[in-house]
């Protein structure tokens, strides 16, 4: 198997990976698409980002609250739309067998 150059992506190895079948108008299509798509790429590999901060200078603090026990909706309000209940617990159709 031939490695395909930096600047080429051979179509017709990359659509039998993916079980295609291109006809040669498709390849040729495909071919100069991606052909594009790498000049679009090698573009972006000239621009200069030396002073951009790799996480946009995030803030990185934690935004949690603070873990303090609270009163909970009361169990019958909690059902309160609920279809079916029994017991106290909401009743849900079986799923698996």
């Amino acid at each position: 198997m031939a490695e395909p150059s930096s600047d080429r992506i051979d179509v017709t190895y990359v659509a039998d990976l993916a079980r295609l079948r291109l006809s040669p108008e498709e390849i040729v299509v495909f071919q100069k698409q991606l052909g594009d798509v790498l000049g679009y790429v090698s573009q972006l590999a000239e621009v200069d980002v030396s002073h951009v901060s790799l996480l946009g200078d995030a803030d990185l603090k934690n935004r949690l609250r603070l873990d303090e026990v609270r009163p909970s909706l009361p169990v019958t309000e909690a059902l309160s739309n609920a279809p079916k209940q029994d017991n106290n617990l909401f009743v849900v159709p079986k799923m698996v067998e």
